[in-house]
């Protein structure tokens, strides 16, 4: 009679484990098309093996790797993916969509890379056990980064991971928890992809309106290196000019790529990024023509940062905020000293009025970081209707975080969305070029 139990109770625990596979690891049945698929699947195993790269690392082995990972009880998330996977940027679109503080480590193809928040493991240490399991095999790879980084990675595992042992439960308590279990699961699988496809719909809006905003900086830089008339092969150009012109034109590349392949607001930053590096090479080459003495490193105009960099910084006080010091180009220091309003870059908000950037919503919050990075811009926006947004916990879910004082600070294994600083999360660059695989330059220095 004991031996018909246990029988009945092997073949009901099978059926409820089968049942919660196909309920659960459904989406992963076909190859992955996106980083969502992956960042599902990690929910409930710290590996994911994509269909397509399954000759890479057999079921046995992937069983027995996320076993380790989860015995450890380390954040450590392992993909191995075919090498069609879409590169661009994918560990930045990994990190925001699981949202878990970790190490995040990936073979796309024959290649292999790694990032991690440097509150769980250094980019240091990234790097050297990245460049240390290069050139093995899947199976050997995946199983020596980890081993290592487990040893030296901190924090916890996401509590999705955890699981418990049936043994000497009741037939009857197993087929009803078991019921619960799959029926709960359902739904709530159900409500966080309903929640996702919201907010990615709500995401996809903001870009639109703000794109209208960066390709006028964008055609505004490329409309400034037409004005320059700068030819490398002119009379008196010297190295140190062409340098500053090739980085200049390189920027104005760069923005243009980066924008193009934009899919969420958050990602504008790396675009207004390029854009001031632009314009200070261009601030470099007209003082080397010119015989004049170089300008230092200052942020751009605050009221808008298409009049190039700033000369110095002048009290400013916004409608209804306190008073503070903002830097400013040197046409606006003078307006501002005779008593007149500077000029002020408006951009449309959500009803459609024209305003000053800093009041007019909160996708504006990545285009800005972009241009005044993180230290400075708490201090600029603080009391006007930007700053408070961007003060919240919601924005860094929404936008992402890396606005200084803006962030907060996460544990390995808390859930943080997509509150992380991408120049915070790093390691690896061993993808023939560097970083992320060799196409999209993902963080390009840093440590997550």
């Amino acid at each position: 009679m004991r031996n018909r139990t246990n029988r009945i109770t092997t073949a009901l625990t099978g059926l409820l484990l089968a049942l919660g596979a196909v309920m659960f690891t459904a989406p992963g049945a076909v190859a992955a098309s996106s980083t969502s698929v992956v960042a599902d699947a990690w929910e409930k195993s710290p590996v994911y093996v994509d269909p397509q790269a399954s000759d890479q690392l057999s079921d046995a082995q992937a069983d027995a790797l996320a076993e380790k990972i989860k015995k450890a009880d380390k954040p450590v998330f392992v993909a191995v993916l075919p090498k069609s996977f879409p590169r661009p940027e994918i560990f930045q679109k990994l990190r925001a969509e699981t949202g878990v503080t970790g190490v995040y480590a990936v073979r796309l193809g024959n290649a292999f890379d790694a990032k991690a928040d440097h509150s769980v493991l250094s980019k240091n240490a990234v790097g050297n056990l990245v460049s240390l399991v290069q050139g093995e095999d899947a199976n050997t790879q995946l199983n020596r980064f980890v081993d290592q980084a487990l040893v030296q990675t901190g924090g916890h595992a996401p509590q999705s991971w955890g699981g418990g042992s049936d043994d000497g439960v009741p037939v009857g308590a197993l087929i009803g928890v078991g019921a619960v279990v799959v029926a709960g699961g359902a739904g709530a699988y159900a409500v966080v992809r309903r929640n996702r496809r919201r907010r990615e719909e709500e995401q996809r809006e903001a870009l639109r309106k703000l794109a209208v905003v960066v390709d006028e900086d964008i055609t505004a830089f490329g409309e400034e290196l037409d004005r320059l008339d700068f030819h490398p092969a002119e009379a008196g150009a010297d190295d140190a000019m062409r340098a500053d012109y090739e980085r200049a034109l390189d920027a104005y590349e760069k923005a243009k790529s980066f924008m193009a392949a934009a899919t969420r607001p958050e990602e504008v930053r790396g675009v207004t990024q390029a854009l001031e590096d632009g314009r200070f090479s261009l601030a470099l080459l007209a003082a080397r023509r010119e015989g004049k003495e170089l300008p230092e490193r200052r942020a751009p105009c605050f009221f808008d940062p298409r009049h190039g960099p700033s000369v110095q910084d002048a009290r400013w006080t916004p409608a209804g905020g306190a008073e503070r010091e903002v830097p400013v180009c040197a046409a606006d220091a003078a307006r501002l000293a005779d008593g007149q309003d500077p000029m002020v870059r408006t951009v449309t908000d959500e009803s459609g009025d024209r305003r000053p950037y800093w009041e007019a919503g909160p996708a504006y919050g990545p285009w800005a970081g972009g241009y005044f990075g993180g230290g400075i811009l708490p201090g600029l926006l603080v009391g006007t209707m930007l700053g408070g947004m961007m003060a919240s916990p919601a924005y860094a879910a929404d936008y992402g975080s890396g606005y200084g004082d803006f962030g907060g600070g996460y544990d390995g294994g808390d859930f943080s969305g997509a509150d992380f600083d991408p120049g915070d999360f790093g390691g690896g660059g061993d993808f023939g070029g560097g970083g992320d695989f060799g196409g999209g330059g993902d963080f390009g220095g840093g440590s997550f």
